[in-house]
């Protein structure tokens, strides 16, 4: 807080000097005459805004997570890159070939990319680095973006070899990709931070490279120059960047604040130039009409463990996910104007006749008390229960996570006349311990890495690090599979209207709401773009 306070009253000063407004912060770089015969202090564009918390990892293929990917994505750069309108479009490859059979990709590779330590690029930082991505021993949860490649699944699952994995450096500028079927949102996924290349001299000399601000080395629009863990980071415009004449800012500086409250009181005060809505006050900020509403792709949903009673039966699943209001939920908990979630993917994306895809699936799980009752009587005899084994409800600690969970609780005892114990944890240790099947019912949320329906579903399939239900189903499984290497748009969508049917047939989740950006942010900030996938990109930003 005290640096934060510092920099407002070295704004308020500079104010005297050069008029600028109070939330500003000023440099004192001398520019030259400004065609009056006079000289002028350099105003330096700083913007300041919340990560939240401290990043999992600045490691591309670990940091997946959008505490992590929101800095990552402008600390540096793919093949790809989503423009202001969310499209692919060339960024450190300038162009790239196709072959007639659509499975072969050759990108070109900028002459002028540069890492920000002043090396080359090369195609070779990107034949490493997707390998890594692959292989077994990095661990990566983003592994499974990358089975679209000849050879990568085999190699991820311990069937291949890192040889087997079709990329290669055809020359120093020249990236060869061979995919295992034709994929129409190949460029978009290649966008994702886990497809960023890395500076394999760097990585080899210090393997911990991305651990600090003093070894970080990227290639995006701006390099990070500190690093206090677990309080705050800042980054400043890389002048190595191939388009830094088009990066308007000059830093960034961002704070963890895990706590909604503060960062709409760090907001008021000027520390802060963007803020999320506490849902307490979203009724009295709506009405003053200064809150920003635009989609996200994702949804905010809890998970059942299979493996646990006594949510191994299919009935009680259901019981428990038909007692849960969504309506209520977003109307009187979260009160963000998202919309309520019956199924799992998200609205926004269109099928090979031009139909949203989450409107054509409809209502897969809807709120049904009466239902929900009969189900949970009928399971309890399956399983000869004459009382529900007790059930916890765990979370990750936060005011928003703990409000949902406390209004499910009152939920399942109404509805269901069911006790549910509620258990918070730290995220960092909530995450493993979800991966590992030990929790009973869980939190959960799923940011879209591209933009396809195949993205949400694809969570599901067996042995999926992103699964965490301990739910299989051979016939979902093969629906997938089908559909990531159909051709025809139509039958591809059609394999994916079925997978997820089979999906809310099993019920192994519970759909709460899906994600929306709702956020308040200073008027002189502009330029931001919140790609409904999921990353946040300052490339475009200014500050007046």
């Amino acid at each position: 807080m005290k640096k934060f306070m510092t920099m407002l009253v070295t704004c308020l000063l500079v104010f005297a000097l050069v008029a600028c407004t109070a939330n500003k912060d000023a440099g004192s770089e001398p520019t030259k005459d400004d065609g009056k015969g006079k000289t002028k202090e350099k105003v330096e564009k700083v913007v300041n805004w919340n990560n939240g918390q401290e990043p999992t990892s600045f490691d591309p293929p670990i940091g997946f997570d959008a505490v992590s990917w929101n800095a990552l994505n402008n600390l540096m750069e793919g093949l790809t890159r989503l423009d202001q309108t969310h499209q692919p479009k060339a960024a450190t490859a300038k162009s790239w070939d196709v072959s007639e059979d659509g499975k072969v990709y050759t990108f070109h590779i900028r002459e002028e990319a540069k890492w920000s330590n002043g090396d080359d690029l090369t195609a070779g930082d990107f034949v490493y680095a997707w390998k890594r991505l692959l292989d077994p021993k990095t661990g990566s949860s983003a592994a499974f973006l990358g089975y679209f490649i000849e050879g990568g699944e085999a190699f991820n699952t311990g069937k291949g070899t890192a040889d087997g994995v079709k990329v290669k450096a055809v020359d120093n500028k020249t990236f060869e990709v061979t995919l295992t079927s034709p994929q129409a949102y190949f460029l978009s996924v290649i966008a994702n931070p886990a497809f960023f290349p890395i500076n394999e001299k760097v990585a080899a000399a210090n393997p911990k490279w991305f651990a600090e601000a003093s070894s970080f080395v990227g290639n995006g629009p701006f390099n990070l120059t500190e690093w206090n863990h677990d309080s705050d980071f800042t980054m400043t415009k890389n002048n190595k960047y191939w388009d830094a004449k088009n990066v308007k800012l000059d830093k960034i500086h961002w704070a963890m604040v895990d706590d909604e409250n503060t960062e709409y009181q760090m907001y008021t005060t000027g520390e802060l130039d963007s803020s999320d809505v506490p849902s307490e006050l979203a009724d009295k900020l709506f009405k003053e009409g200064d809150v920003k509403v635009e989609d996200q792709a994702g949804e905010y949903f809890y998970r059942f463990n299979l493996t646990k009673e006594p949510f191994q039966n299919e009935n009680i699943r259901k019981a428990f996910a038909l007692a849960v209001n969504q309506e209520q939920m977003v109307d009187l908990v979260t009160k963000n104007k998202e919309k309520p979630a019956y199924g799992f993917v998200s609205y926004g994306f269109k099928d090979a006749t031009g139909e949203d895809f989450r409107k054509k699936s409809g209502d897969l799980l809807k709120t049904d008390v009466a239902k929900a009752k009969e189900l949970l009587k009928k399971g309890m005899e399956e399983e000869h229960y004459t009382k529900l084994p007790e059930v916890t409800l765990t979370y990750s600690t936060s005011d928003e996570h703990k409000k949902i969970a406390e209004a499910l609780q009152q939920m399942f005892k109404e509805n269901l006349g069911v006790d549910v114990k509620l258990a918070n944890m730290e995220s960092s240790v909530f995450a493993t311990d979800q991966k590992a099947l030990k929790f009973q019912l869980s939190r959960s949320s799923f940011l879209a890495d591209y933009a396809d329906p195949i993205n949400f579903l694809e969570n599901f399939i067996t042995g999926s690090p992103m699964n965490r239900t301990g739910w299989s189903n051979a016939e979902f499984d093969q629906l997938i599979k089908d559909a990531k290497n159909e051709k025809d748009e139509k039958k591809r969508f059609e394999m994916m209207y079925q997978a997820e049917k089979v999906l809310f047939d099993a019920a192994p989740i519970i759909p709460i709401h899906f994600y929306n950006q709702v956020y308040l942010q200073n008027k002189d900030v502009t330029g931001v773009v919140r790609h409904p996938v999921g990353y946040l990109e300052f490339k475009w930003a200014d500050k007046k």
